[in-house]
């Protein structure tokens, strides 16, 4: 038995598209019940009584499940008379906004019968990487747990443009599990392990456990799933895990039907080991789910108080600038060579930098006003990439 698996007490469980949804691309019922029924079932019993006290009868049995769940673009297909996933961002909003009410309605009656109150959550990378964005997605999954309620989230596809997008929902799970500091995240799919190579070719070998980077040379990842509904493949689901067990989180991988025996901590799937204790939560997710909107070129000096120091980063320090950025987007700082040293959120837009660039905060202050003797990036708004 796996140990890391049967003692956890708070996780997260990724479903995808394709152990959800048909053939045709509608959702099946009989699979959504079936996967609550294992999930319920894990939970135990209904639900604890709220508030403090009730928390603290609950004890330390006391289980917390946040399901993040694709799905719903696949749902909205076959309402819409589309017989494929669309390629484009605007049907593709489109189908979400049909199928997102059709798969929390059917999660809303299957967790009903075993008297669990479900709450949707609908995150963007914004909700997640702005500092008070982030206090409200971590205080509303708290919340919703600490009622005995189980989270449902999904990324925000009806609203979420490509430049804002988690891009697949293994990744969001992986993020998920860091935000709420879960004790263990879930990976189910239509493949039942990690395989060296193609699991329908002969030859191919599952891999029971990965400790670290080395198990996993030589392995032949897919990039496409065999429904055609969903967007990952194996090696968002790879990359999933190396997000989680960077963060201390260990990760079972395995298909939907043995969700009973994963859970068990039976040596189904394929398991990976957590890497590292966790770093701060908020800057882990700064470094994994944004996309850079700019570079903030920086000279030796700034390089060093930045990466050996873990000082601010200052308007002296700041060579050139690339990019059109706003106050509070995510950027990267780079040294003379162009390398990535740092992500940080700017407090500054784009276009103020330039005649900001090698100047004391002091002397902008002077100049400029009080308002100006501030860092271009906050020491807390940053995290190290090297």
């Amino acid at each position: 038995m796996r140990e890391a698996v049967t003692s956890a007490r708070r996780i997260v469980v990724k479903v995808g598209s394709s152990s959800l949804t048909t053939a045709a691309g509608g959702l099946d019922a009989e699979r959504v019940d079936a996967l609550t029924d294992v999930l319920a079932g894990w939970l135990g019993g209904r639900p604890p009584a709220t508030g403090t006290a009730g928390r603290k009868r609950s004890g330390a049995d006391r289980r917390e499940l946040v399901l993040v769940s694709s799905g719903a673009i696949a749902a909205g297909l076959a309402p819409l008379g589309l017989s494929r996933r669309p390629r484009d961002l605007a049907t593709q909003q489109a189908a979400a906004s049909v199928g997102q009410g059709l798969l929390i309605a059917h999660y809303t009656a299957a967790f009903a019968r075993h008297g669990r109150t479900v709450g949707q959550v609908l995150l963007t990378v914004d909700d997640v990487t702005r500092r008070a964005h982030y206090r409200n997605a971590y205080r509303t999954l708290r919340k919703l747990l600490d009622l005995g309620a189980v989270p449902i989230v999904n990324e925000n596809d009806t609203v979420a443009t490509d430049e804002i997008r988690f891009g697949d929902n293994d990744r969001l799970a992986a993020l998920v599990a860091a935000l709420v500091h879960a004790d263990l995240l879930v990976l189910l799919s239509d493949v039942d392990a990690l395989y060296t190579g193609d699991p329908a070719r002969p030859g191919a070998v599952r891999i029971a456990e990965v400790r670290d980077e080395q198990d996993l040379a030589g392995v032949a990842i897919g990039r496409a799933g065999r429904s055609g509904v969903g967007t990952g493949g194996m090696v968002t689901k790879v990359e999933a895990a190396r997000i989680a067990t960077g963060f201390g989180i260990p990760v079972v991988l395995t298909a939907a039907p043995l969700a009973t025996e994963a859970l068990a901590g039976e040596p189904v799937g394929t398991f990976f080991h957590r890497v590292r204790q966790r770093p701060a939560a908020r800057l882990f997710w700064l470094a994994h789910a944004t996309s850079p909107r700019g570079r903030l070129h920086l000279d030796p000096g700034a390089v060093r108080a930045v990466v050996a120091d873990r000082k601010s980063l200052l308007p002296a320090g700041i060579t050139a600038v690339d990019g059109a950025f706003t106050a509070g987007d995510p950027v990267d700082l780079v040294d003379d060579a162009g390398a990535a040293v740092a992500r940080g959120l700017v407090n500054y837009d784009a276009v103020e930098l330039p005649s900001l660039l090698g100047r004391s905060t002091a002397e902008l202050a002077a100049s400029l006003g009080p308002e100006y003797e501030r860092e271009v990036v906050h020491r807390d708004d940053l995290v190290l990439l090297v």
